[in-house]
């Protein structure tokens, strides 16, 4: 089964290539993802990747936190489950009824 690891304190400069790269040592890589600023498509710093099992991932976790990539010292472990209604702008929610 699959383990998704959060990787954070990324370089600016880091790709998904470079990413997949480095972890491909620690076993085999599903997807890696750089998270990008929606409107400049600039690096947020942090991305993820996906690695085939949990062995491969806890051995990515032991040979990659505190691995300097790219100029800084990366922070690997595995990614908690996203929370019901996370990622949201917030806003107008027209199901919500306004105090009478």
């Amino acid at each position: 089964m699959a383990v998704k690891l959060f990787i954070g304190n990324l370089s600016f400069k880091a790709t998904e290539d470079n990413l997949q790269e480095l972890f491909s040592q620690a076993g085999n890589v599903v997807s890696t993802r750089v998270i990008t600023d929606r409107e400049t498509g600039r690096s947020r710093g942090f991305g993820f990747v996906e690695m085939e099992s949990k062995e491969e991932a806890d051995r990515a976790i032991e040979m990659f936190n505190n691995y300097n990539l790219i100029g800084r010292d990366i922070a690997v472990n595995e990614a908690r489950p996203r929370e019901e209604g996370a990622g949201g702008r917030g806003g107008f929610n027209r199901n919500q009824r306004s105090a009478e």
